[in-house]
């Protein structure tokens, strides 16, 4: 038999410091190695995203563009359709226009009369609901844009270019001008302003005269300087 020495026992090996060491830094290498990695991958998702926004936005500014688009070439087709229809109008009501003056000839000599009359006032409702509108008075200032002067005279009691009578009536759709009015116009009497503007003139000077005399009087009257 072996024999024990006595005051000893036998303890389990335990791992040195130096083990201890080396297990440590092992871990702290295991825990260092997957850091990076998962940073990587939260680096890509980021930038997968950035591209989906980016493409995102992209996509709505071409939407937005075509919408814009899509207005415009809404307004431009109503805009060319009410136009159009407008020419058209125009070109209908130009043909009975001179119905229409035959009409007003005949209410102006009391022929409107009877099946006439009735005929008459239907197409004259009938191109008004069309929107045609008679324009030309007279006294009304002579405009070139919207009348034509057939007849010219001089008055003395004007002081404009003025339509003194108008010999066949204007029309018009809206803002459009299908016929001018033909009109006689009358200009101011030539030297007429002149003459008044003179007139003024002595009829102030008259009344400066009197006012120096009455002044030239209450001078007298209240003892002033007479003439030497």
């Amino acid at each position: 038999m072996t024999e024990e020495t006595p005051g000893f026992e036998e303890k389990p090996d335990v791992p040195s410091d130096a083990a201890s060491e080396d297990a440590a830094r092992a871990e702290s290498a295991d825990t260092a190695g997957s850091a990076p990695a998962g940073d990587v991958q939260d680096v890509a998702l980021q930038a997968q995203l950035d591209q989906v926004r980016t493409a995102l936005n992209e996509r709505t500014a071409d939407l937005q563009r075509l919408q814009a688009e899509y207005q415009n070439y809404r307004r431009r087709v109503e805009r060319d359709r009410v136009t159009v229809k407008e020419v058209a109008v125009a070109n209908l009501l130009s043909e009975l226009l001179p119905v229409l003056d035959d009409i007003g000839r005949a209410r102006e000599h009391g022929e409107l009369v009877g099946g006439f009359k009735s005929v008459g006032e239907s197409l004259e409702t009938v191109v008004a609901k069309l929107g045609l509108q008679q324009f030309g008075k007279e006294g009304e200032p002579f405009d070139p844009t919207i009348h034509e002067a057939l007849m010219h005279s001089y008055a003395p009691d004007v002081t404009e270019t003025t339509c003194v009578a108008i010999l066949q009536p204007g029309y018009r759709i809206g803002e459009r001008t299908i016929r001018p009015a033909r009109v006689a116009v009358a200009e101011p009497q030539p030297g007429a302003q002149g003459a008044k503007s003179a007139s003024d003139e002595d009829a102030k000077g008259a009344k400066g005269g009197k006012g120096a005399k009455g002044a030239k009087a209450a001078d007298k009257e209240n003892g002033g300087p007479d003439e030497g």
